[in-house]
């Protein structure tokens, strides 16, 4: 790296004043300045660019290695579970058959117990206090809307 210390710039300084001039320093300056801060920029980007590549490369590499130790996995599992399946099919025939009397074998029914209803409504919500007891001391169970409450308690008219 070019090593520039603050006598070196002021030299640098010096010979620009004198060979460009006070009219265009400024602009020359600001020139310069826009130039390195596009090189600065454009080599912050190729750097970044570098990085997500090597990212992307280490990413793969785990992806294979994901995908290779998957298959293997798989691998054993299809050999265990035709193994398994072997040893319940010689095991499965001779359980679940039964002999009768003539010496015919069959294979007993699965049963399974009926479905029972809950007997929910799960629409319904129910309070934690019993129909019967809000019954039995006058508690009202239905809301009353505004009208309806007016038009219920409405007085009558005496005729």
């Amino acid at each position: 790296m070019i090593d520039i210390g603050l006598s070196k710039m002021a030299l640098i300084g010096a010979v620009a004043l004198i060979v460009i001039g006070p009219e265009k320093l400024p602009k020359v300056a600001r020139t310069v300045g826009t130039l390195l801060g596009k090189a600065q920029r454009y080599v912050a980007d190729v750097k970044a660019e570098v990085n997500r590549s090597m990212e992307l490369d280490e990413l793969r590499k785990m992806k294979d290695t994901m995908e290779g130790a998957a298959r293997d996995v798989h691998a054993s599992v299809q050999t265990h579970a035709s193994d398994f399946e072997k040893s319940w099919s010689s095991t499965d025939v001779g359980a679940s058959e039964s002999t009768t009397t003539a010496g015919e074998s069959f294979v007993a029914p699965v049963t399974y117990p009926e479905y029972r209803h809950p007997r929910k409504n799960w629409r319904l919500k129910q309070g934690a206090t019993p129909q019967w007891y809000k019954a039995r001391n006058g508690i009202r169970t239905k809301a009353l809307s505004g009208a309806a409450r007016v038009a219920r308690y409405r007085p009558r008219k005496a005729s």
